[in-house]
């Protein structure tokens, strides 16, 4: 992939103050973080570029650059861009950033459309949608961000239920569970895949989870749900039940779980931990790896089997005439940046990881 950039970020990225962010609902389905109305192409800028700009704590150019950012994707990540862009927006006034996220796959499909300049996703584009954008012409650069532990949750009243492996979350959860109404339903099926955590209790089953356009449920299905299907069923049948409440917005999730007394979901981390007042956790087994809870050091270490990369796609194709979006990268890339992944609720990166995902920016920027 090649792509080329004016190298923008002069000394006054490296002495901008980032503008505090306002505090954002991590639910929100769409985010406007811009200060201007400005529609304007992004004017040129011939600042000399610093040796490492992905590095500066500055959020912009202190109001001399303009334009308009569109980011789309991933509910999950929306958080955290949202954030990003409410301080460079700050230091920006002629810059205005819209962040929403309609899930992974909906964004995937609008920027290989060419209508977003960065797709928020919280799995890795498919080959299906790497054909879509080569189609398209859009080339872009994969930036790995932060780590999400997928956290599988109930109701706090539900004290039956403390920790599933993947093989009771398949039972109750995967293709050949539909039309389960109780929890019990699924102990036939347990019994079979020697579910270690079967029977369950004789309760309603009430499912409130990411629906299929959703990037956190491609991943749920791909860390629990396809190996056992394919074994069981053969190929093509790598999805969930799909007789649930289905939304792609995290706060709806939530919210079914918090009103149903036995209920049964997923979402990322951040949402849960957002709301862990209301929600209980259950602790979930690869097989392998025995019960582990979802916390904030098991999902950096990977201990916690749920655990997943957050990525952002950014179109690469006019970079050099856009010094708009590539000092938007290059703060979100900054340590300040990056420092609103926790603010968000989410893991950092390490630093090694961090320092390759600035190396690939560089690299996308020419």
């Amino acid at each position: 992939m090649t792509s080329r950039t004016i190298r923008l970020l002069g000394l006054a990225v490296m002495t901008a103050m980032v503008v505090a962010a306002c505090d954002i609902d991590a639910g929100d389905s769409t985010s406007s973080t811009g200060a201007a109305a400005d529609t304007t192409e992004a004017a040129p800028d011939t600042t000399e570029a610093m040796e490492e700009p992905t590095t500066s704590a500055g959020a912009g150019e202190g109001g001399d650059l303009s334009g308009n950012i569109v980011v789309s994707g991933s509910s999950t990540v929306e958080p955290i861009t949202a954030r990003v862009g409410e301080a460079f927006d700050g230091a920006n006034p002629g810059v205005a950033t819209s962040v929403e996220g309609p899930g992974t796959g909906d964004g995937f499909a609008r920027f290989c459309a060419g209508e977003t300049d960065i797709s928020d996703a919280s799995r890795p584009i498919s080959e299906e949608e790497i054909v879509t954008c080569d189609g398209a012409g859009i080339d872009y650069v994969e930036l790995h961000i932060a780590t999400d532990g997928l956290t599988v949750m109930t109701n706090p009243a539900n004290e039956a239920v403390t920790c599933l492996a993947y093989s009771d979350l398949y039972a109750l959860l995967g293709p050949e569970s539909e039309g389960f109404a109780n929890w019990s339903d699924a102990n036939e099926l347990a019994g079979e895949l020697g579910a270690p955590n079967a029977p369950y209790p004789e309760e309603p089953l009430v499912i409130t989870a990411p629906g299929e356009e959703s990037g956190t449920y491609d991943s749920f299905v791909e860390l629990v749900i396809a190996d056992i299907s394919e074994e069981r069923l053969g190929e093509d049948n790598d999805f969930t039940r799909a007789d649930y409440n289905a939304s792609a917005n995290d706060n709806v999730i939530v919210q079914g779980i918090t009103e149903n007394p036995t209920s049964l979901g997923w979402v990322g981390f951040a949402f849960f931990e957002e709301n862990q007042d209301s929600l209980k956790a259950i602790d979930v087994d690869s097989g392998d790896s025995g019960c582990v809870a979802p916390t904030t050091e098991s999902i950096a270490s990977f201990e916690y089997p749920l655990s997943r990369p957050l990525y952002i796609y950014v179109k690469t194709n006019d970079v050099a005439s856009r010094p708009d979006l590539t000092a938007f990268v290059d703060f979100y890339l900054s340590d300040d940046g990056l420092a609103f992944v926790s603010e968000a609720g989410y893991v950092q990166i390490p630093a090694e990881d961090v320092e390759a995902t600035r190396a690939a920016w560089e690299d996308a920027k020419g």
